[in-house]
């Protein structure tokens, strides 16, 4: 085992026992549905942030965990009873619960690491309720 760049290389947290490395290629999001090996379990991945996010996302199939390393981000989460915003600054943590919409505004170049169970994630353009 050698040391890899997280934001470069994901890691799948099967149900079981197992942590398989992922290789994260420009065509990964757009045929992430059609990967066998990924569905269930949860993934790993790392990002750096120096925008707001474009859409507002949710995962129905479990909650998401979200460590920011670095960084200042406010998530916003909406969920039946609105709106709320949850302030990330330096080395900070949101559960994200299963089904709650997100996004971020990026108020300074942010990393974080996120674990999410992403089968039937979904996506929704900002503005729309």
């Amino acid at each position: 085992m050698t040391a890899f760049d997280p934001i470069q290389t994901y890691v799948h947290l099967s149900d079981g026992p197992d942590a398989r490395l992922v290789e994260v290629g420009p065509d990964f999001w757009q045929k992430l549905e059609t990967r066998r090996d990924l569905q269930g379990g949860r993934l790993v991945s790392a990002y750096r942030f120096t925008e707001d996010w474009t859409s507002w996302e949710r995962h129905p199939a479990g909650d998401e965990l979200v460590f920011q390393l670095s960084g200042a981000m406010d998530f916003v989460l909406d969920d039946a009873r609105g709106e709320r915003t949850v302030a990330l600054r330096g080395r900070a943590a949101v559960v994200v619960p299963r089904g709650v919409w997100h996004t971020a505004r990026v108020l300074a170049p942010s990393e974080a690491i996120f674990v999410t169970r992403g089968e039937g994630t979904e996506h929704r353009p900002l503005g729309k309720t």
